[in-house]
């Protein structure tokens, strides 16, 4: 019988205020394993980055690949932070330098539809005892987003049964899930053959794990709040036992250093970020989550320019901060759209504009201190919506750049994709024909504009 022990942390999101903690647990914690006679795994479930911090996107989250790297981790996976907020040729290089395997079978390249070179179908690990442990990685398959940035997600229920029919051996069978709770419950009821899925992606926490048909479902929630710790015990590679606990990482010591360690972190992202000057303006530019301050002007125009189209709609909550006169750099404009968000341009009929705005009509004074999170979005409150070139009078009659709306006639307008996953404007999702303009975030628009309107001396 051989004891094993798998480590594993999760949706970190660039949360680097936990890093040092994290580290010397891990590397305390699987010293401490071996020396009681385990045989130890580390592994990592993805959105180990995230561009809301200036030092993952001042390198393109290759500084999390570095941190990563100081673990010893033995697989890891991807989350959509990794797939889709680099672009591909960045995802191509992300995992240049890293000493693990990354595990990753549902995503292929769109051009040769082959796994990327980054990337390998499963590991498969022989135990000093001689046990097999196979490890699998899959990722959410986000459909309509993956194939904007030259990816061709599978569907995680297709790719198990072709990987499982590839797999006959007999072997301890691992899951490293970017899937979310909900599919791997599926997963543990469809396909028993795994006897570990290790979950992330909807950020749960599973404090004592939980099992589910004959697999050991383990999760330790987000933002390296918690790291996991899977035990089993094997013979044959028959599991006889098998236990999930997390320990959490603020009650772990903080030592002398950490702090200067992870400001030392954000400063070198702001540094870098700083370097790259965009715009000279002569004035204070607000922003607000009420009223329609001028950056938000500024931005409802610089949609309309990206989409090429008459009319736009923007959210307030969206500008964290205003911009101050003088020289305006990429660091203040990631500080002010934090956010792995793009503009859309929507086609609608005339009849479903007027729903749309409706449905904005309906909801906007709610939606001003809505605390929101999640979806591409990295503020605090949605804010007011506002729009340019939309107008309601008192009977509810919708004008489009100054005409009334005919019901029969198809419109183009700019919109967020954000506003596609949310649920207060199904109308966008349900009728819309949605092109999400990829190729820029929502900073990297901003700066384009702001260079043109207000250029450097």
């Amino acid at each position: 019988m051989e004891k094993i022990a798998i480590l594993h942390t999760n949706d970190i999101h660039s949360h680097f205020e936990n890093w040092p903690k994290i580290k010397r647990y891990l590397i305390d914690e699987k010293r401490k394993l071996e020396e009681k006679g385990y045989f130890v795994l580390t592994v990592d479930l993805g959105d180990a980055l995230d561009r809301s911090h200036p030092l993952t996107e001042a390198t393109d989250g290759r500084a999390n690949i570095e941190l990563l790297n100081q673990i010893g981790y033995d697989a890891a996976t991807i989350g959509n932070n990794e797939g889709l907020t680099n672009s591909h040729e960045q995802l191509n290089h992300l995992y240049d330098d890293a000493n693990f395997d990354v595990i990753l079978a549902n995503i292929l390249d769109a051009e040769t539809l082959q796994l990327p070179s980054w990337g390998k179908e499963k590991k498969t690990i022989k135990t000093p005892q001689g046990n097999i442990i196979d490890i699998f990685g899959l990722t959410a398959p986000y459909q309509s987003t993956y194939k904007l940035v030259g990816w061709k997600p599978i569907d995680d229920q297709v790719k198990i049964e072709e990987l499982l029919d590839k797999n006959t051996n007999d072997s301890v069978k691992v899951l490293l899930s970017h899937l979310g709770v909900t599919q791997d419950r599926l997963i543990a009821q469809k396909f028993p053959q795994f006897n570990v899925i290790i979950g992330s992606h909807t950020h749960h926490l599973f404090e004592h794990g939980e099992n589910d048909n004959q697999s050991l479902l383990a999760a330790a929630g987000k933002y390296g709040f918690y790291v996991g710790e899977i035990l089993l015990e094997v013979d044959n590679n028959k599991v006889l036992s098998k236990s999930a606990s997390v320990v959490e990482v603020a009650s772990l010591p903080e030592l002398d250093g950490d702090e200067e360690f992870i400001n030392g972190l954000e400063d070198k992202g702001e540094k870098l970020l700083s370097e790259s000057k965009v715009a000279m303006i002569d004035h204070d530019i607000d922003n607000g989550l009420r009223g329609k301050p001028e950056i938000v002007s500024l931005f409802l125009d610089a949609m309309k320019k990206k989409a090429h189209t008459k009319v736009s709609v923007v959210n307030n909550g969206l500008f964290l901060s205003p911009l101050k006169k003088g020289v305006i750099n990429k660091n203040d404009l990631h500080q002010i759209l934090p956010h792995s968000m793009h503009v859309t341009k929507t086609s609608l009929v005339g009849a479903d504009i007027w729903r749309l705005v409706m449905e904005m009509q309906k909801n906007w004074k709610f939606l001003i201190q809505f605390p929101q999170k999640g979806m591409g979005f990295r503020g605090k409150f949605f804010g007011q919506l506002n729009y340019d070139g939309i107008e309601v009078d008192e009977n509810n009659n919708v004008y489009f750049d100054g005409e009334l709306v005919d019901f029969n006639k198809t419109y183009e307008i700019a919109l967020l994709d954000h506003y596609i996953f949310i649920p207060f404007f199904p109308t966008v999702a349900i009728k819309g024909q949605n092109n999400i303009l990829y190729d820029q975030t929502l900073r990297d628009l901003f700066a384009d504009y702001l260079s043109d309107k207000f250029p450097l001396e």
